[in-house]
């Protein structure tokens, strides 16, 4: 038994240690992403960093005292501070809220619907239509997809065909204009843009986007500036920007493009992605915050909600909206 004690006591503080490591170097590499697009791509993974110097800081403190733990105890509090300060300035930015009780003006949901791999499409669009959104922003739109919302009704139906109507706003109002401007027509993000009346008559736009992944290093980025000057064609004061990013907010490409919008994100730290996947074992947990809802500063924040786990490999996301005094 004392063999054996022994040998498991090594085994966790050798565990402990690459654990700490890792989560250690991988937060170091992340902070390279403030001038590497490629090594931003780590800055992604910030809270999971987090999570390893912590987890295995724990584990080692259950040893006895080495020279191992003593050396695992000091990368953990180098490394712990270097993955807090990618995660902090999400923790800590202040929001537009609006007064407790306030009634929400505008419903919207983001949701990418993954409709070509979506196996329960069907109970996905009940729960859709029970929300009773005012607009429903998908992504990984299939024709399947649109035939299935054509045959319910009741939503106008805007998508761009240069995209293959990958990208597609659904509204309860019909929009007064749509089409997403060419700006420099080289990586434009797959996207719809919907301009809607308010009950006031007045109108807002809703531009709904869909970003490629982080990796390899470069054309997201590209994307992110490709929209923000698309977005610098509209008025800023009730735009909404909502979509499947592909980007976390700690990375410093989502930074960037947070101020180069001009707009206010809403969601914070809601992790959307991973769920449940229909051919596959579900993921316990979602643990990368990629979908998004910006909105300019004449809206307040009334809600912001992840929804249920549906036919989708991403979480939908409920927002509620409502318009400044």
């Amino acid at each position: 038994m004392g063999a054996l004690r022994l040998v498991l006591i090594r085994m966790a503080a050798a565990l402990a240690l690459a654990m700490v490591v890792t989560g250690a170097f991988a937060a170091l590499a992340a902070h390279g992403g403030r001038v590497s697009d490629r090594l931003d791509v780590a800055a992604h993974f910030a809270p999971i960093q987090l999570w390893m110097v912590l987890a295995g800081a724990a584990l080692t403190l259950l040893t006895p005292r080495s020279r191992l733990r003593a050396a695992t105890v000091g990368i953990a509090a180098v490394g712990a501070p270097l993955a807090l300060l990618l995660v902090w300035p999400e923790l800590t930015r202040a929001e537009s809220r609006a007064p407790a009780g306030a009634e929400a003006d505008l419903k919207l949901i983001q949701f990418n619907i993954w409709g070509g791999r979506n196996r329960d499409l069907e109970g996905t669009l009940d729960w859709l239509y029970a929300q009773d959104a005012d607009v429903v922003v998908m992504q990984e739109v299939k024709p399947r997809v649109l035939d299935a919302v054509a045959r319910r009704g009741g939503y106008h139906v805007t998508c761009e065909r240069r995209y293959r109507c990958q990208t597609v706003i659904l509204s309860r109002a019909p929009p007064l204009e749509t089409g997403v401007p060419d700006v420099t027509r080289r990586a434009h993000p797959s996207s719809a843009r919907a301009t809607l009346p308010l009950p006031d008559g007045s109108r807002f736009t809703v531009v709904g986007v869909h970003y490629t992944w982080p990796i390899p290093a470069g054309p997201q980025q590209a994307q992110g500036r490709e929209l923000s000057a698309t977005l610098g064609q509209f008025p800023k004061e009730r735009l909404i920007v909502s979509g499947d990013f592909n980007s976390t907010p700690w990375s410093f490409s989502r930074r960037r493009e947070d101020r180069d919008f001009g707009l206010e994100r809403r969601t914070r730290m809601l992790f959307s992605w991973p769920a449940a996947r229909p051919a596959g074992a579900a993921s316990p947990l979602p643990f990368l915050p990629i979908d998004h809802v910006y909105a300019g500063p004449a809206w307040r924040t009334v809600s912001v909600e992840r929804g249920p786990r549906l036919g989708s490999d991403h979480y939908p996301v409920v927002v509620r909206l409502a318009l400044a005094p």
